[in-house]
């Protein structure tokens, strides 16, 4: 299905794509980043909130911890300091790159497992699902930033895979 050089190269446009928006988000006021624009969840600000805790679970879940959320809290309101905000993407980009630099393919064999929140229910996917999951998961919402951006007059990087510098 993957591979640990795809892992490594979705990793790299993980980093791309979140500095881009990152710094497109960062001419804009606090007012602009947390105005609801009619997305999922509402605001450009909020929504860069969930992916950037939606990335922790995820990360934490591929790394054996069956239950993340014991100790990562997800949030849309934290963190909610701009500054504080640009320091702990960047350093979450930085995580997922060191995940994905020793990887070798036999390392993404075999399952996942984790409790959700309420620690009722044991779930159980494949590796290589819950890696894809992760990184889907990103140009997902991170779609819905740019078309936030965008619309708000914001100029993020385009987001083609191939022109990944």
């Amino acid at each position: 299905m993957i591979s640990a050089d795809y892992c490594r190269l979705m990793a790299r446009y993980n980093t791309w794509q979140n500095t881009s928006l990152v710094t497109a988000a960062d001419g804009l006021t606090d007012v602009a980043r947390h105005k609801d624009r009619g997305a999922f969840f509402q605001s450009i600000a909020a929504t860069l909130n969930h992916l950037y805790w939606a990335d922790a679970l995820i990360l934490q879940r591929l790394k054996g911890n069956e239950r993340p959320e014991e100790t990562i809290k997800h949030s849309l309101t934290s963190p909610s300091d701009w500054d504080n905000f640009k320091i702990m993407r960047s350093k979450r980009n930085e995580e997922i790159e060191e995940w994905a630099a020793p990887l070798v393919d036999t390392d993404l064999e075999g399952m996942v497992v984790w409790y959700p929140g309420d620690g009722s229910t044991r779930i159980e996917k494949q590796k290589t699902l819950c890696v894809a999951e992760l990184f889907n998961h990103q140009a997902h919402h991170r779609g819905q930033i740019h078309a936030m951006l965008t619309a708000a007059g914001a100029e993020p990087e385009p987001t083609n895979l191939s022109l990944l510098p």
